[in-house]
C-alpha cells in the first residue's frame, strides 16, 4: 500500500466524519462523544496485537526500546526549548495557572490505561503465536474508523479567527522544528542501524502512537512500527511530565512538547497547569500536529539520504 494512497485514505476518513456529523441524531452524536476516549485504548490493543506477531520474525526485538526512548525524549525537549527560546525573544509574559497533585494523578493513570492496553494487546499476540493460530488482522481499518469518529467530533469545535494568529501557530511550528533539530542529533548515535530519513520519520509522530505504529508497519517494517509505537507511547509520558513540572511556568512550550496529544490527552492539564487562555494554543498546536503527522511520516520515509 503505497504512502498516496494511506494519506487519501485519512483525509476521505476525517473528512467523512466532519461533513456528516451535522446530520446525526443526538443519541448517535452522544455516543461518539463517549466512546471516542476509549476508541484509542481498542486501537492501540489491536497495534500491538499485529505488532507482537509481526516482531516473531525479527531477530532481538528487544532491540526497538533504546531508539525509543531516545527519540522519544530528544523530541519532547526538542520542541519545549525551541518554543521557549522563540516566545523568550517575542513575549516574556505568561499566565500562572495551578498545580494540582490531583489531575497529575490523573493523568499517571492514563498512562497505565495506554501501557496496560499495549500489554493486552502482546499477551494475545504471543498467545496466538503460540498456539499457532494463523490469525490474519489489519489494525488500518481501526485507525481509518477512529480517523473517521475524530472528524465527527471536530465538527461541534468551535473555531476562533483568533486562532491563528502567528502567536498561537508558532507552537506547532517549534515542535514540528525541536523535532527534526532533535533528529540530527540523534542520528549520529543510531547511525550504525537507521538511515537519516528513519530517524526523521520517527520524529514526525508527536505522541499520536496508535497511528504512528500503523503507518510505519504499513510503510516501512514492523521493527520500525515497534519503534514508532513506543517512541510516540513514551513522547506522551514525557510531555505530561513536563506539563506538569514547567507548564504552569512556561505553558506554550509545554504545550509544544506534548505534540498532537495537546488536542486530547494532555488537554485538560493545559487548563489547569497553564491557565484557560492557553486553550486555543493547545487545541490549534494539537489539531495541525495531528494532521501533518501522517504526511510528514510518509514524505520522510521516501526521501532517501
Amino acid at each position: 500500500m503505497t504512502s498516496l494512497v494511506l494519506i487519501f485514505q485519512i483525509f476521505i476518513a476525517i473528512s467523512l466524519g466532519y461533513f456528516i456529523a451535522p446530520h446525526l441524531s443526538q443519541k448517535i452524536k452522544q455516543l461518539v462523544f463517549k466512546i471516542l476516549p476509549y476508541f484509542s485504548y481498542l486501537l492501540l490493543i489491536s497495534v500491538a496485537f499485529e505488532l507482537t506477531q509481526a516482531l516473531n520474525h525479527i531477530q532481538n526485538p528487544a532491540t526497538i526500546l533504546p531508539p525509543a526512548l531516545l527519540i522519544a525524549f530528544t523530541t519532547s525537549i526538542g520542541s519545549f526549548f525551541i518554543c521557549l527560546m522563540t516566545y523568550k525573544l517575542i513575549d516574556r509574559q505568561s499566565i500562572q495557572g495551578k498545580i494540582s497533585f490531583h489531575l497529575f494523578l490523573n493523568a499517571l493513570k492514563n498512562i497505565a490505561k495506554a501501557f496496560l492496553a499495549l500489554a493486552v494487546g502482546i499477551v494475545l499476540g504471543t498467545i496466538v503465536s503460540v498456539s499457532n493460530v494463523d490469525i490474519s488482522f489489519n489494525s488500518w481499518y481501526l485507525l481509518l474508523i477512529f480517523i473517521f469518529l475524530i472528524g465527527i467530533e471536530l465538527a461541534f469545535t468551535q473555531f476562533d479567527r483568533s486562532w491563528l494568529s502567528w502567536k498561537i501557530l508558532l507552537v506547532p511550528v517549534a515542535a514540528f522544528i525541536g523535532s527534526c533539530l532533535a533528529s540530527f542529533i540523534n542520528y549520529f548515535v543510531l547511525s550504525n542501524d537507521y538511515h537519516l530519513n528513519e530517524v526523521m520519520a520517527l520524529a514526525q509522530g508527536y505522541g499520536w502512537y496508535s497511528m504512528s505504529g500503523i503507518v510505519f508497519t504499513e510503510l516501512h517494517s514492523a521493527k520500525l512500527g515497534g519503534i514508532a509505537l513506543l517512541t510516540d507511547l513514551f513522547r506522551e509520558v514525557f510531555a505530561i511530565l513536563l506539563m506538569y513540572c514547567l507548564g504552569w511556568r512556561f505553558p506554550r512550550s509545554a504545550i509544544s512538547s506534548a505534540g498532537a496529544t495537546s488536542m486530547d490527552v494532555t488537554l485538560a492539564m493545559v487548563k489547569q497547569s497553564c491557565g484557560t487562555h492557553y486553550v486555543p494554543h493547545a487545541m490549534m498546536s494539537g489539531l495541525i500536529l495531528s494532521l501533518l503527522a501522517p504526511l510528514l511520516i510518509s514524505l520522510f520515509l521516501n526521501l532517501k539520504f
